[in-house]
């Protein structure tokens, strides 16, 4: 069994932090970013960017997609859909079937 060795890394903006991934994402920077409010703030940072990567920033475009399109967006994954789902539901709309 491998480990995976936990490397300190730093960021373009100087903020350090360790990693243990080869994932370039600075965990202060995404916080940084952390929307305070709408359906975006009620995700993990891997859901918010992989909507946001597919230019889903608002409840009406993300009615425009079936769940079943959501969830094949690198990142997104099923825990986040009861999310999006009242989300949707509390402004009058749902996912496109």
């Amino acid at each position: 069994m491998t480990t995976s060795k936990i490397i300190l890394r730093t960021c373009n903006k100087g903020h350090k932090y360790y990693k243990s991934s080869d994932c370039p994402i600075c965990p202060i920077c995404e916080q940084e970013r952390k929307p305070d409010n709408g359906f975006l703030s009620l995700l993990s940072a891997p859901a918010r960017r992989a909507l946001e990567k597919n230019g889903v920033t608002s409840l009406q475009q993300l009615s425009t997609y079936s769940e079943k399109e959501i969830l094949k967006f690198h990142g997104m994954g099923p825990a986040s859909l009861p999310k999006l789902r009242t989300a949707l539901q509390t402004n009058g709309l749902s996912f496109k079937n």
